[in-house]
């Protein structure tokens, strides 16, 4: 945020003393003014990400997607898995994949599993800005430099927690045999 544009005091904080001035419940202001800060450095981190993935002509979206090809085996996925590991709507899956498309960063080819289909391959030009774009979020620590490595696994860890519980995905310490 531009310096002048900082303000002299912490929003969520004061809207948690407003809270519970209000309405007197600490119960409810911690959770309130806690997810209300992981909501904010959301807000940041993807404006710091855009901006760093911007410079090789991408979204932070559309380098998550390549990223994603890149992990995976042929560098190709249909748009349904695409969207399931971004955990996107299909729609968005295929506007991403349309867009990296119209930049030369991935080809659409037909699934041959799937005649209906497409799979989204990834091209040298999208490695090449894959890597580009990792190297600068690499860079600029994923905008959580401020963090020392011990408190940043502690925050994955809490949030992972509340991952968990809202059915993001299934834990494998839960699964049995695990």
């Amino acid at each position: 945020m531009p310096k002048d544009l900082e303000l002299p005091f912490d929003p969520i904080a004061r809207a948690g003393e407003l809270w519970r001035a209000r309405w007197g419940d600490e119960s409810q202001a911690g959770p309130m003014t806690t997810a209300t800060s992981i909501m904010r450095v959301q807000q940041l981190l993807i404006t710091q990400f855009d901006a760093i993935a911007g410079r090789h002509g991408l979204t932070f979206a559309r380098y998550e997607a390549l990223v994603l090809l890149a992990f995976s085996r042929g560098g190709q996925l249909s748009m349904g898995r695409i969207g399931e590991r971004l955990m996107v709507h299909p729609t968005s899956a295929t506007n991403i994949v349309q867009r990296l498309a119209a930049q030369g960063f991935v080809e659409r080819v037909q699934n041959p599993k799937d005649r209906r289909g497409a799979l989204a391959v990834i091209t040298d030009t999208g490695r090449a800005a894959m890597e580009a774009t990792t190297a600068d979020l690499e860079a600029a620590r994923f905008g959580l430099g401020m963090l020392g490595q011990d408190d940043q696994q502690a925050l994955f860890s809490l949030l992972r927690g509340v991952r968990v519980a809202a059915g993001d995905f299934v834990d494998s310490a839960d699964r049995p045999g695990s």
